[in-house]
């Protein structure tokens, strides 16, 4: 396919093109770096560097992974303040590290990626974005990650409500929740954490919920101001602590894999929640009904306890539509409203938010037609019939249990060592054969046989038909391992005849890969 580019355009030649400026865009950069390939630029949509932390500024956001853990391996930080760092400690830590790499003067800002075009003649990929430019590189990596697109819930009314309605990612401040009736739509990883914090300041408060979410005690404990001082003095500190909170969630794939041995922690979370609650009937209506695990599990103190509180009610009955002014369930029941917040989480599948996006591979393949059942990616990283291109936080690397951050530099290095060698190669690009990827989809397949994420729920690491293409099945440092070095076998590799030089710089040779933990 030709590349339809117009004389008035902006077109820029480079070397690598990043799409996305978050925790996976910013890791891809710094590892380039790393190697000496400075060629590349970073298209982001937004005004700012930090992706998903960027967005979430809700009332109570923040991880739950611990922050030594939440952060780069090559890049840990003396300063954070809790166990589980507050959204604005993490956006901080990003901007930080963003001037520490000096990565500010490759990001595009406003520069929303809306098309990637595949030519095989040059074996260059075309990408386009909304303000009107055009990058022509050899290597396209997409890291926009996969919460970035809000998911609004399809409910009859909802355009005719007169009262305030925002979504959790797209919090409002300016909007005073003070004496007003609100209602949460939601009781995700985002509601758990707002809910308690808006709680005492609104009029009244009806949280709707369509599934109990299974929610564990949060160590809210504050670092010592020693503990932040040996941490600042002596660097190793941090990676001794890192390892420690590495294998203290890794421990957690035990239960996962084990479905028998979730029961055990189930016995104790009802116990947590018949302590945590005063009413019987509520207890009823929080407690799951499926195995722990299937879903994403909750960190929280205070989910549980805020609905002792007299102006806050727990709605399981189903929305039957909006009013003007307000609720009605499908009991009949009336509730007046002032303000809808959603915490209804993200559109996850790439097919839904990629549905108007054009991307183009080899003859004519689309990533609609070729993900029609279901997304699917070698490693998570590169896609047959698509070269040179690559993901972060691809299908089957998601976690439940861990710091995504361990897999996305893991996919870094793997990528990087894509880079180099083609172009140790001489060739022009290099595509993963189909039968190497419907290995690995097979063998991820039969990875999640047995696990909890087989027991039956619904939840969000699967397709609207139930197949479940985000999580990946194995213990992290299996990843680490199968992501160390490239194997050629996988890969066709290939020289194009009207290969363009760009004038990049030449990629050095092999670098050795250390752990995302131990530096």
């Amino acid at each position: 396919m030709t590349d339809s580019i117009t004389p008035t355009q902006n077109v820029h030649q480079v070397e690598v093109a990043i799409a996305g400026a978050g925790f996976g865009g910013l890791c891809m950069a710094i590892k380039l770096q790393e190697a000496g390939i400075t060629d590349f630029v970073i298209l982001e949509k937004g005004d700012e560097v930090g992706g998903t932390w960027r967005d979430n500024q809700y009332p109570g956001a923040a991880c739950d992974v611990q922050s030594h853990m939440y952060s780069y391996s090559f890049a840990t930080s003396p300063k954070w303040t809790k166990r589980y760092a507050p959204w604005s400690e993490i956006q901080q830590y990003i901007l930080d590290v963003t001037e520490q790499y000096r990565l500010r003067p490759k990001v595009r800002f406003h520069q929303e990626v809306t098309s990637a075009v595949f030519n095989e003649g040059t074996g260059r990929w075309t990408v386009k974005t909304a303000g009107g430019d055009t990058y022509i590189c050899r290597h396209w990596i997409l890291a926009s990650g996969p919460l970035h697109v809000p998911s609004i819930p399809k409910i009859k009314g909802l355009d005719q409500f007169q009262g305030k309605v925002m979504h959790s990612a797209q919090w409002d401040h300016g909007y005073d929740l003070r004496d007003k009736r609100v209602a949460s739509i939601g009781t995700g990883g985002s509601a758990i954490q707002y809910v308690p914090e808006i709680a005492p300041k609104v009029k009244q408060l009806h949280v709707f919920q369509r599934t109990a979410a299974w929610v564990i005690p949060r160590d809210e404990r504050s670092y010592s101001a020693f503990s932040k001082k040996m941490f600042a003095t002596l660097p190793f500190t941090r990676t001794l602590h890192r390892w420690r909170c590495y294998w203290t969630n890794e421990s957690r794939v035990w239960p996962i894999f084990h479905p028998s041995l979730a029961k055990v922690g189930e016995f104790f979370l009802k116990k947590f929640i018949s302590w945590q609650v005063k009413d019987p009937e509520l207890v009823k209506k929080l407690t799951p009904d499926y195995t722990l695990g299937c879903k994403r599990i909750l960190i929280s103190n205070k989910w549980f306890p805020t609905f002792n509180r007299p102006n806050v009610e727990l709605v399981t009955d189903d929305i039957r539509e909006f009013t003007a002014t307000g609720i009605v369930t499908k009991d009949g029941k009336a509730r007046p409203l002032d303000c809808v917040i959603l915490g209804t989480g993200f559109i996850v599948d790439p097919r839904i938010y990629m549905k108007n996006f054009e991307l183009r591979g080899l003859n004519g393949h689309t990533i609609q037609e070729d993900w029609k059942v279901s997304p699917t990616a070698y490693l998570g990283i590169t896609a047959a019939n698509y070269p040179n291109m690559y993901q972060l936080v691809g299908p089957h690397t998601g976690l439940g249990h861990n710091s995504i951050i361990f897999m996305i530099e893991a996919q870094a290095d793997y990528i990087v060592n894509c880079v180099k060698l083609l172009q140790a190669k001489g060739n022009g690009y290099l595509d993963v054969k189909e039968e190497a990827q419907n290995r690995f989809l097979g063998e991820m397949t039969q990875a999640l046989k047995g696990t909890v994420w087989d027991s039956g729920c619904k939840s969000w690491y699967q397709t609207a038909e139930g197949i479940n293409f985000a999580i990946w099945p194995k213990s992290t440092w299996r990843y680490w391992l199968a992501t160390r070095k490239v194997n050629e076998a996988d890969y066709r590799f290939v020289k194009c005849v009207g290969m363009p030089d760009t004038g990049a710089s030449h990629l050095p040779g092999g670098q050795a890969v250390a752990s995302p933990l131990a530096r």
